[in-house]
């Protein structure tokens, strides 16, 4: 990962949005250590993608531990009239 200072970022913004197409880059500030992080379009939406997964996964085995009784498919499509 590339890191750079903020003032480096504001001088060649376009050179630095190029390279986070390739690999991300870390925006520094002095007395503050880490700002921000610039990454492509692509990455950011496989890293959100793969959040949004992690909280399904995590969603269904919490359904799948809770104590309520379990209705039989076949009362559910009877309910809704499938």
């Amino acid at each position: 990962m590339t890191s750079i200072t903020l003032s480096e970022f504001r001088a060649r913004q376009s050179d630095y949005i190029a390279a986070a197409q390739r690999e991300p880059v870390e925006i520094t500030s002095r007395g503050v250590g880490r700002r921000a992080v610039v990454v492509s379009a692509d990455f950011f939406d496989r890293a959100l993608e793969a959040l949004e997964d992690q909280a399904d996964i995590r969603a269904a085995a919490a359904a799948r531990n809770e104590s309520d009784p379990r209705v039989a498919h076949a009362d559910v499509m009877a309910e809704f009239g499938l």
